[in-house]
């Protein structure tokens, strides 16, 4: 999923929550086209609200690929007020033209991040961290321990596994390694670029 959906759906999220029953078509849809598989359905499933499933949906989704958002729109069907309204917010949203995104340095892409880099960079990230940090190379079991030594603060679990991975690799714990982690994951090139400011 590209950066402007992805902030497309955290902008309108609450509002989606309130909005979309996704008990109904919208999962079964989604699920039919290979957007989400058992486990996302059973998790899904699990929560205990209507919204907490919605709100579930929606974290999954921008992790789905590129055709997710998409899919999203065409399982909307019982909801044309929220697919309509979705799709013109889409139009306005600007799309940064990669000529804007400034060049690194190669001297700066060499070198490691440092705390205060991971922090920015952290402030920046959503649920997305956790496919990064395995892009990256760190673990799933690497992934939990940092988010049972943080259980209430997302922004410490990222710092935690961004400092585990540039203590794990030293000097090849690289801007340029975190930025192609960034890349694979579909992250804004801006979210680098405020990191790096």
């Amino acid at each position: 999923m590209d950066a402007r959906d992805k902030q497309l759906l955290r902008s309108l999220r609450l509002e989606l929550c309130t909005e979309v029953l996704v008990d109904g078509l919208v999962i079964q849809y989604l699920y039919q086209e290979g957007i989400l598989t058992d486990s996302h359905v059973q998790e899904i499933k699990s929560q205990t609200t209507s919204q907490r499933k919605t709100m579930m949906l929606l974290d999954i989704l921008p992790t789905r690929g590129p055709k997710a958002f998409d899919a999203f729109l065409d399982s909307l069907q019982e909801f044309p007020w929220v697919k309509e309204k979705l799709m013109m917010k889409r139009k306005e949203m600007t799309v940064q033209d990669p000529a804007d995104v400034t060049e690194i340095a190669p001297c700066v892409l060499k070198t490691s991040p440092t705390d205060q880099q991971l922090n920015k960079l952290a402030r920046r990230l959503g649920p997305e961290w956790e496919h990064i940090a395995l892009c990256l190379g760190l673990s799933h079991t690497d992934i939990y321990r940092c988010k049972v030594n943080h259980p209430h603060n997302l922004q410490s679990q990222i710092v935690a596994a961004f400092v585990l991975w540039r203590q794990r690799l030293g000097k090849k714990a690289t801007i340029q390694n975190l930025q192609a982690g960034l890349m694979a994951e579909e992250v804004d090139p801006s979210v680098i670029q405020y990191m790096l400011e």
